[in-house]
């Protein structure tokens, strides 16, 4: 599937691609022998995120092609793989990576950061569904309070996001899809076409809503199926804006903000190195 990119004012592999995030839609009950067949699900609950890779460009990322229907106002539901918050409360939590966790994280010996000095969140967050959900990430203990208030800020907003985990490592390696939109922070891999570890790689970076904040520089999008939101004067749920309260709300903890880049730009990313 492939990583939504950002990284280091040069390109980061695609973020990670979620898997499906959709449920099918409910039969209708019938009110009578006259009861006509229920209408088709909307278009949005049948894309199957990462089901279809790209073509490949010659450097080894997905061809950018225009944004399918589907997703030109993306609002995909969230499917929950941790409890939901209680009573529609933020709630987070610090921990030391727990051995599962760093199992199916990308995180090696060869990272540029011990696993010692990572920290385990979780967060809740409002989905594109209108519901509250928790999600998980991996930053650098550092971090772990001052990405923990912001997220706090961001639920307190209603800011929607589409889905928050570890990334696999699997993902590294994935055939591009183009149309991943995981919120995520700790990536064990170096910056894109550099020998230099990303901001990602130390887990001092954290990426929101990938697809409704794309990466841009000269022709590449990533991810690649995201151009109906290079139109940032058609704001869309889940989106960043320049001085709008998630870029406010970083910049309080001293982290910098991507999209305020020339090129690239780099909309999702939001980091504590500035790059």
């Amino acid at each position: 599937m492939g990583l939504a990119g950002c990284d280091h004012q040069g390109t980061e592999p695609p973020q990670p691609t979620p898997s499906p995030l959709f449920a099918p839609a409910s039969p209708a009950t019938p009110a009578s022998p006259a009861a006509t067949e229920p209408p088709p699900a909307p278009e949005q609950a049948r894309w199957k995120v990462g089901a279809k890779p790209l073509p490949r460009r010659p450097d080894g990322l997905g061809q950018v092609l225009p944004t399918p229907p589907e997703l030109a106002n993306r609002a995909l539901p969230t499917e929950d793989f941790l409890p939901p918050p209680a009573e529609d409360r933020y709630a987070s939590t610090i921990a030391a990576v727990p051995a599962d966790v760093l199992k199916r994280s990308t995180w090696q010996p060869a990272c540029p950061v011990a696993s010692t000095a990572l920290r385990y969140l979780t967060m809740s967050f409002w989905g594109f569904d209108g519901r509250p959900h928790t999600g998980e990430m991996l930053v650098n203990a550092s971090a772990a309070e001052g990405v923990t208030k912001v997220f706090g800020q961001l639920f307190a907003q209603r800011f929607p996001l589409e889905e928050m985990r570890v990334t696999r490592p699997d993902e590294l390696t994935a055939a591009p899809t183009g149309d991943g939109n995981s919120t995520s922070a700790f990536v064990c891999r170096p910056a894109r076409g550099q020998t230099n570890w990303s901001a990602h790689a130390y887990g001092l970076a954290v990426d929101i809503n990938p697809f409704c904040n794309p990466y841009t520089k000269g022709d590449l999008v990533l991810p690649e199926l995201a151009s109906a939101y290079l139109d940032r004067k058609d704001v869309r749920p889940g989106m960043l804006l320049p001085g709008d309260p998630v870029v406010r709300a970083f910049g309080s903890i001293g982290w910098s903000w991507g999209g305020s880049w020339t090129s690239p730009k780099d909309r999702m990313h939001f980091s504590a190195t500035g790059n």
